[in-house]
């Protein structure tokens, strides 16, 4: 593969999504956890992507025999990571690796688990591959995959619709992703073989999720991403910020 396995990588560093990975997973975790309980006991859990390690804590909180392994490219969330997760002891660990190319033997893993990331990656299919060839037949992918096109704000003082094709999706497409992959992923998983293939929606809106905790999603979300959109799009940094 040559492209650039990683396009986002200066934004995946920044401190601002330190801020983001928390306040999302404060947002999502209560609404996305009870689909967890489809999955049974697994006793191998790959947190794929895994960031800060929000949601690996959370998996192995909620998996209390399990044993968590978090992988991710960014040695600093990993640091994080590991200084968070201490009070689990061996039962969780972090490690750093390439979603491409994990090195993991096959059927590896009862469950498997990516979150917020395909949008973010070229060829996400590859992740996916990779995701299956390390979980044992019978076991689990949970993709918590984002589709940009589906973000909706009302009201707003600029067209919103317009700022997301024109600003952050023109972006990841000049950058080598796709905030649309969200729609793909049930046909990416199919033509992998996968079985059983289900689509759950989590909805993340003021009226689930409290405000304060909403904005910050997005303060740190902007702060992170604004110089990007402006490099690679028709926006200025004023009117990505202003968005």
């Amino acid at each position: 593969m040559s492209e650039n396995r990683n396009p986002q990588r200066d934004q995946m560093a920044d401190e601002s999504m330190v801020r983001n990975l928390a306040a999302q997973a404060k947002a999502v975790w209560p609404l996305e956890q009870g689909l967890f309980a489809r999955y049974g006991s697994p006793a191998n859990i790959l947190d794929l992507a895994c960031g800060t390690g929000e949601i690996t804590r959370r998996l192995a909180e909620l998996f209390g025999s399990a044993t968590v392994t978090g992988v991710d490219l960014e040695e600093s969330h990993l640091n994080t990571a590991r200084e968070r997760a201490g009070s689990f002891g061996e039962r969780v660990k972090f490690e750093s690796g390439d979603a491409f190319e994990l090195t993991y033997p096959d059927d590896h893993f009862d469950l498997s688990v990516c979150r917020h990331i395909l949008q973010a990656v070229p060829n996400a299919p590859r992740v996916l591959e990779q995701m299956q060839r390390v979980t044992k037949p019978g076991g689990h992918l949970h993709i918590l995959a984002e589709d940009y096109a589906m973000m909706h704000f009302h009201p707003t003082r600029l067209d919103s619709d317009e700022f997301w094709r024109l600003g952050p999706v023109a972006y990841a497409a000049n950058t080598g992703s796709d905030l649309l992959s969200g729609r793909k992923v049930f046909t990416w998983l199919n033509e992998l073989g996968c079985r059983d293939v289900r689509v759950d929606y989590v909805t993340v809106d003021t009226v689930r999720v409290d405000r304060e905790l909403f904005a910050s999603i997005w303060e740190a979300w902007r702060d992170g991403y604004t110089d990007a959109i402006a490099e690679h799009s028709s926006f200025s940094r004023e009117q990505v910020w202003d968005h």
